[in-house]
């Protein structure tokens, strides 16, 4: 069958010139031989013919639609959530500059979402230490976060 998969690609390439667009093609055939599998008698045939006639489907069905030419309209900026990651990257530099109690508190209760109670528990601490472990920890990382902001882009 690997073979038959293989051979109908060539084909595939061999009528359509682009490896992408044989993919493309083949994927479609095997689809329609899918649902019509109980009617096949001769698969390797068929497969043959049905790539020849979507082949040619193709080919015709790009031939009448005309190609829309691009403008500016199109050109839409799509924001790549880079940014974010360079934001959790300082988060998470400044993060490790705190002491260790705080930023167990800190990982404790934002990241694993326990309460303050559960967190006393977690460190053998009192619930007033987590709530001022908590407090110095998010004042420090508010102070330190400001001092590294860049500025915005204007492309933002």
């Amino acid at each position: 069958m690997i073979a038959s998969g293989r051979r109908m690609h060539q084909i595939a390439v061999a009528l359509t010139g682009d490896t992408s667009a044989a993919a493309d093609l083949v994927q479609d055939v095997l689809e329609r031989m899918y649902v019509a599998w109980p009617r096949i008698d001769d698969p390797v045939a068929y497969a043959r013919r049905a790539l020849v006639n979507a082949s040619a489907n193709r080919w015709r069905r790009r031939h009448r639609r005309p190609e829309v030419e691009l403008t500016d309209a199109h050109d839409v900026l799509v924001r790549d959530h880079a940014d974010a990651f360079d934001d959790r990257d300082m988060v998470l530099a400044v993060i490790k500059t705190l002491p260790t109690k705080q930023r167990a508190v800190i990982a404790l209760r934002y990241l694993e979402d326990l309460s303050e109670a559960d967190i006393a528990v977690a460190l053998s601490c009192s619930v007033g230490t987590v709530k001022s472990h908590t407090a110095r920890a998010l004042a420090t990382l508010r102070a330190r976060l400001e001092e590294m902001q860049v500025p915005a882009r204007s492309d933002r």
